[in-house]
């Protein structure tokens, strides 16, 4: 299969491109730098150059693959208006995608995080997110799930908070970060709040299965450990970095706080038993042991 990839030299993206290359398929990635071409094309990929906010780009990549893997997103969460920002250019980049497809039978795999439910571990069955800070991604992806009325076998893998490799990525590695700038490693509230977390290896061949196998309109959970506390993942860090470990107030991080916040384990339950995957690589606290002071 010739598969389109946004996003394909990230942390997410490079595992996902060596898992199709190795797989088998061959991969089209979006560039939209000469580092990025230069990254993908020494993996072993084609590139088109673009980016996210270039649509006839993202059009022309989709019609001429089997299949498109979108992991492509601005990281930008200094404020509210730059999250607003990257959900609405990841939103019309989706529907340009999707309607490219239409008709096709081909598959679009998507990402999007795992719901947040109340008192409860949430699952495959439950609906994704629509409201908060980032909710304009659930409400995206939920229209791309709907194309599968309109012969698009459209599915999402939804990705847990902390996606990491080398103990770097995700929510766990902006803890990390801010930790570096400010001299503590914190948590925000009491930091029993659990995060669901997965190796990017793992993920990857998750998302290979999802374009191979799975059925238009479907959602998995890329999820190997199903909650680690937030304390915990601060415990590590401030040891890795030698700095005090403390709780920090919520606003400490921005538009993100009311999602760090809050307690959100996350299980893939039938995900493993549905599509036979499962994750065999190292969980996130030991994974963050790989951090250098």
């Amino acid at each position: 299969m010739r598969v389109f990839v946004t996003g394909g030299t990230g942390l997410i993206g490079s595992a996902v491109v060596a898992e199709l290359l190795g797989n088998g398929h061959t991969v089209l990635t979006l560039a939209r730098s000469d580092a990025s071409a230069l990254a993908a094309e020494k993996a072993g990929a084609e590139t088109i150059r673009g980016g996210l906010g270039d649509l006839d780009v993202l059009r022309a990549g989709a019609a001429q693959s089997d299949g498109v893997v979108h992991l492509a997103f601005s990281h930008d969460f200094s404020s509210a208006e730059a999250v607003a920002r990257a959900v609405a250019e990841e939103s019309a980049a989706l529907a340009a995608m999707g309607e490219e497809l239409v008709g096709s039978d081909r598959p679009l795999v998507t990402v999007s995080g795992t719901p947040y439910v109340p008192g409860r571990v949430s699952t495959e069955a439950d609906p994704v997110s629509t409201d908060g800070p980032v909710g304009g991604r659930g409400r995206a992806v939920t229209a791309i799930l709907e194309l599968a009325s309109r012969g698009v076998r459209s599915t999402a893998v939804r990705l847990p908070r902390t996606v990491h490799n080398e103990g770097t990525g995700g929510f766990a590695g902006l803890l990390t970060d801010i930790a570096r700038r400010s001299g503590v490693s914190g948590y925000p509230g009491d930091g029993t709040q659990r995060w669901p977390a997965v190796h990017a290896l793992d993920a990857a061949v998750l998302l290979r299965l999802a374009l191979e196998e799975a059925p238009a309109g479907t959602s998995w959970h890329a999820v190997a450990d199903e909650g680690d506390p937030v304390r915990d993942i601060a415990t590590v860090i401030g040891r890795r970095l030698g700095l005090p470990v403390e709780s920090v107030p919520a606003e400490t991080y921005g538009p993100l706080g009311p999602i760090f916040s809050a307690d959100q384990p996350s299980s893939s339950t039938h995900t493993r038993q549905t599509l036979g995957w499962q994750p065999n690589h190292v969980g996130l606290l030991e994974d963050l042991e790989n951090i250098q002071p």
